[in-house]
């Protein structure tokens, strides 16, 4: 029996290449999110920390150069945590931008899939229309041997 090969293999293959590449680069990106995600949280919690340590200092004697320090480093916390939201909606944004490239690069990959898959159809129905003919010729000839 003939093996089928499909014409536009190297393409298919390319395809679905592409949809790994596209699901590592998501993958990436949705590491990276929640890594920034993370690095926020402990902004927070530290920002939270420094903030209950202010408010329980108002209760004791405290110098205001201390009082001064404490708030100068919560003010830089607001800023990095500032930053960091700025840089968690970047990563949110290339997470989407990425889920669209895949969706793209795996609808490419259906699609000449299913071509492939047509053609192979195709070729099947034709060999077994060739067998088909095969077998009615060999029925003939056999009905004709015993009339002669």
């Amino acid at each position: 029996m003939t093996k089928y090969r499909y014409p536009y293999q190297k393409i298919v293959d390319l395809k679905k290449s592409e949809k790994t590449q596209a699901e590592w680069m998501l993958s990436t990106a949705l590491g990276k999110l929640q890594q920034e995600e993370r690095s926020l949280e402990q902004l927070t919690a530290e920002k939270a920390m420094w903030q209950s340590k202010l408010q329980a200092s108002s209760a004791q004697i405290v110098s205001l150069s201390e009082l001064r320090v404490v708030q100068d480093y919560l003010d830089y916390l607001e800023e990095r945590i500032s930053l960091k939201c700025h840089d968690v909606h970047h990563a949110k944004i290339d997470v989407e931008h990425q889920q669209v490239r895949l969706s793209t690069k795996m609808m490419d990959e259906k699609v000449w899939l299913k071509a492939k898959e047509k053609e192979q159809q195709k070729f099947t129905y034709s060999l077994m229309q060739k067998e088909q003919q095969e077998l009615d010729e060999m029925a003939t000839v056999r009905y004709m041997i015993p009339a002669q």
